[in-house]
């Protein structure tokens, strides 16, 4: 339950529009409800101010539309990750208003309105890296931040990456994806003031190494604003940079 739920709530118990009877049944969920398959958190949203995230990735379409619809119940926007054909198959039987993404492999539904997020950029290197990149766009546009996207602006044609750099500095915070040998985040962390998030995608060849090269290449930057998440971790990266643009949304309130 978030916070504008709980509030809600209470103002109904104080009015008497709900019994108590009908509160104690909405509020036994709190804080986790344990199912067949999973305990779910739903004092996330107080603690960390967005709900918890269903990784799809090795359970089955019945365990993920099971624990969406718990999430949902209680008014959470919700976000499952890593998921298939056959969980959306699945969760689209129950809520119609659900929207998937083939690409990044996710499935969100919106019910809360946009709050004030912040601002969020995301920049890829090559056509690879969308999946990884949208992935984290659609992390952070769920948790309320205005993203802006800077995709195919690789080293190889740095005039690319230059022609987007005033939108890209505007930003709170960046995410910037590459494979290969990874070295994006460095040169946009040596153009803007926001701090830069780095993922590497396992785009590239032999020696690319499944991403492990852009990894170690991101982990020894040069540039002092680039932190780094794991290979292929969009959510990851997207997950922070909201967090960050949120914080800073506050701070110009």
């Amino acid at each position: 339950m978030n916070e504008p739920t709980l509030r809600k709530l209470l103002e109904s118990i104080a009015a008497g529009n709900v019994s108590v009877d009908d509160a104690v049944a909405r509020l036994r969920a709190l804080p986790c409800e344990a199912t067949a398959s999973a305990t779910i958190d739903h004092h996330r949203a107080l603690r960390c101010g967005f709900p918890e995230v269903i990784f799809s990735q090795g359970k089955t379409p019945e365990q993920v539309a099971d624990i969406f619809s718990r999430l949902a119940a209680v008014g959470h926007n919700v976000l499952a990750t890593r998921a298939n054909d056959a969980h959306w198959q699945a969760v689209q039987a129950e809520h119609p208003a659900a929207v998937y993404d083939p690409a990044a492999r996710t499935i969100t539904l919106r019910q809360a309105p946009v709050g004030p997020g912040g601002r969020v950029a995301v920049v890829a290197a090559g056509t690879s890296d969308l999946p990884v990149a949208e992935e984290a766009r659609i992390t952070a546009e769920i948790m309320d931040a205005r993203v802006s996207t800077h995709y195919d602006v690789g080293v190889a044609g740095l005039h690319r990456l230059l022609a987007h750099q005033d939108a890209i500095a505007a930003a709170d915070a960046v995410v910037v994806v590459a494979g290969m040998e990874g070295a994006l985040p460095s040169v946009v962390g040596g153009l803007i003031a926001a701090p830069v998030i780095g993922v590497p995608t396992s785009v590239g060849y032999g020696a690319s190494l499944g991403g492990l090269t852009a990894l170690l290449g991101m982990l020894t930057s040069c540039a002092s604003g680039v932190s780094v998440v794991n290979i292929d971790n969009g959510f990851g990266a997207g997950y922070i940079a909201a967090t960050i643009a949120r914080q800073a949304a506050k701070g110009r309130s």
